[in-house]
């Protein structure tokens, strides 16, 4: 009995990780990325500051942040520091933050 129940605990532990690590992964596939990098780069937006804000995937961005969309894609966008950071609209989370080019 308490090999069964060190084993549930390690396999929770072990499912807790890689739900974090799932977290972490794209989510917005690189053919997808090029889309929006290509539509930034047609569609120049203002880069803004977010003092205090870590961009990371996860991450909730303000309500009053400006999102702008791209056709036909689920999530929307903005530039912080120079980087596009593509935000959920629904959410305002952080799904992937792209480099600058």
């Amino acid at each position: 009995m308490k090999t069964c129940v060190i084993t549930l605990a390690a396999g929770a532990v072990m499912m807790s990780g890689l739900g974090a690590a799932m977290a972490d992964t794209i989510i917005v596939k690189p053919e997808d990325q090029k889309v929006y990098r290509e539509y930034v780069h047609k569609h120049p937006l203002a880069s803004i500051k977010l003092p205090g804000v870590k961009l990371d995937i996860g991450t909730r961005l303000d309500d009053k942040v400006e999102l702008r969309e791209v056709p036909n894609e689920k999530y929307r966008y903005t530039v912080i520091e120079g980087r596009t950071v593509i935000v959920d609209p629904e959410t305002h989370e952080v799904v992937q933050v792209l480099d600058a080019n």
